[in-house]
């Protein structure tokens, strides 16, 4: 007989362990010849060498398992260790899964066209109305990337613009001045990733998320890149955030044109890049539309009634003021 340790590593000990530890009461029933016991993230096991490898075997396949789905039930465990699929198994055209366990992949053509850019293309713009899923699914893009170990860290960026109201002078440090205007990343994020890892990932630099004032001067490799809300970028902003592209790196450019909160008269430098990279070799633009809307139903019915009334107001005659 030999004893041996096996780590838990890059997930919650407790989701393997399941409620109660009964994940662990499902794998000491099937290995009755072993005795297991389990403790923070090690998992003493003695018995026969044989029967302990097979044991060391579908541990591993079940840690992958909840690396892959963020969870893992006893019916998933019976599964596993029995050589049978899971029911996780037969969504195959997922690109990863929710802290839930729901598969999160593309929901429309447009979805899927983003998802090919980024797999086709180093630089991706995925253009379209509120709640078409641009940044979500970036986001999804970029943690199905951390997870395969394609990319070493995630860079999540946006413009620190208000949207059309004066927040003032915010309290705090800077981390807490610039969380309002990332928040929108940070819930995506909390959504994919579970919130232990998440935090450890973060406090490491493996998940990085900053305002775009933060990224002039850097040299990003290695990564994948979003720059959300880029309609709020001016041309120079935006040019200084594309040149920062280093070695190995995929960037996602995300944002609607119908929602700029710059200055008035201030050009949008997502626009202006769109117009000047739409045929450069290597770049994409996948733009969205109404039809991609995967929120309430109710957004599509504004997001439309809103598009009405602008083409109306571009098909009115301007009226001449006179002087006097």
């Amino acid at each position: 007989m030999i004893e041996k340790h096996i780590v838990i590593e890059d997930i919650d000990p407790v989701e393997f362990y399941g409620a109660g530890n009964s994940h662990i009461q499902i794998l000491k029933s099937l290995y009755p010849k072993l005795r297991v016991v389990a403790r923070d993230n090690v998992i003493k096991v003695l018995g026969d060498e044989e029967e302990m490898c097979r044991f060391e075997e579908d541990v591993e396949k079940i840690r992958r398992h909840i690396v892959r789905y963020n969870t893992v039930t006893d019916e998933d465990v019976l599964d596993i260790v029995k050589g049978n699929p899971t029911k996780g198994d037969s969504n195959d055209d997922a690109l990863l899964y929710s802290i839930t366990g729901r598969p999160i992949k593309s929901r429309s053509a447009n979805q899927q066209q983003l998802i090919d850019a980024f797999s086709r293309d180093d630089m991706v713009f995925a253009v379209g109305p509120a709640g078409t899923g641009k940044t979500y699914l970036s986001i999804a893009l970029a943690v199905k990337a951390l997870k395969e170990k394609t990319a070493r860290k995630i860079i999540l960026s946006r413009p620190a613009v208000e949207a059309g109201e004066k927040l003032g002078f915010l309290p705090g440090d800077m981390k807490d001045k610039i969380d309002p205007y990332l928040q929108p990343l940070y819930d995506a994020l909390e959504d994919m990733i579970p919130q232990v890892k998440l935090q450890d990932m973060m406090e490491k630099n493996v998940i990085q998320i900053a305002p775009l004032a933060f990224m002039r001067g850097r040299t990003l490799s290695d990564a994948v890149v979003i720059l959300d809300e880029a309609q709020n970028t001016t041309t120079a902003q935006i040019k200084m955030f594309l040149t920062r592209m280093g070695w190995n790196t995929k960037m996602i450019v995300t944002g609607d044109l119908t929602q700029i909160d710059l200055p008035q008269n201030t050009h949008s430098g997502l626009s202006a890049a769109m117009d000047i990279l739409d045929d450069v070799e290597g770049i994409s633009i996948v733009r969205m539309d109404s039809k991609d809307i995967v929120r309430h139903k109710l957004v599509t019915r504004i997001v439309n009634a809103f598009e009405r009334k602008r083409q109306e107001q571009k098909q009115e005659p301007k009226t001449k003021t006179s002087i006097i």
